[in-house]
């Protein structure tokens, strides 16, 4: 895995009905600026990715943001930020994101979020690169999903080194620290010859 510097942060743009979620974005946004760390999102100033920004920026963190420019009148932009990226389509932004970001943290969300988790682990799984993809939790959110992934290793729709692609952590020091320590050897080519 490259040198950690930027880590790309997925999350919902509405804050969900448990402040613990809240709680947990402005976690992850202050150890982001805690440990110099840049974040790369999806530019917003609402939900939870409002609440990451914030919490980065207050702590004197470096905050990029990646948004389609037909989102501007939805999706209020967040003024604070260093960087701010406008893209012509969704497609767009993801690859920016994906590529200005040498980590990956998914903390809870909606379908955006789940997106954009399952893009960037099927571009590992492919070999398209080496970066940790990291689910961050402090309430189960995350449970069902991993559930589902065990569910299709058992049915032969995901091999278990592949199925080791996405991580989890139970907090945002935890993640980072996951984050830090993952190594190219923990992101296997997911597709060899022998599952040809």
């Amino acid at each position: 895995m490259p040198e950690l510097r930027n880590v790309g942060v997925f999350c919902g743009s509405s804050p969900g009905h448990d402040p613990h979620h809240l709680a947990l974005a402005r976690e992850v946004g202050a150890a982001l600026a805690a440990r110099g760390l840049g974040l790369v999102y999806g530019g917003g100033q609402v939900g939870l990715m409002g609440a990451t920004a914030d919490a980065c920026l207050a702590g004197g963190g470096r905050v990029i943001g990646v948004i389609p420019g037909k989102l501007f009148a939805r999706e209020v932009v967040h003024p604070g930020l260093a960087e701010l990226h406008e893209v012509a389509t969704m497609h767009e932004r993801k690859a920016l994101m994906y590529d200005r970001s040498d980590g990956f943290l998914a903390l809870p969300g909606g379908l955006g979020t789940l997106d954009e988790l399952c893009e960037v682990a099927t571009w590992a799984q492919l070999g398209l690169h080496a970066k940790a993809v990291v689910l961050v939790d402090v309430d189960g959110f995350w449970d069902p999903f991993v559930a589902m992934l065990d569910r299709m290793v058992e049915s032969g729709f995901l091999l278990p080194r592949n199925r080791a692609l996405i991580l989890r952590a139970g907090g945002a020091d935890e993640a980072l620290d996951v984050l830090a320590a993952a190594r190219p050897e923990d992101v296997p080519p997911a597709i060899g010859p022998e599952d040809r």
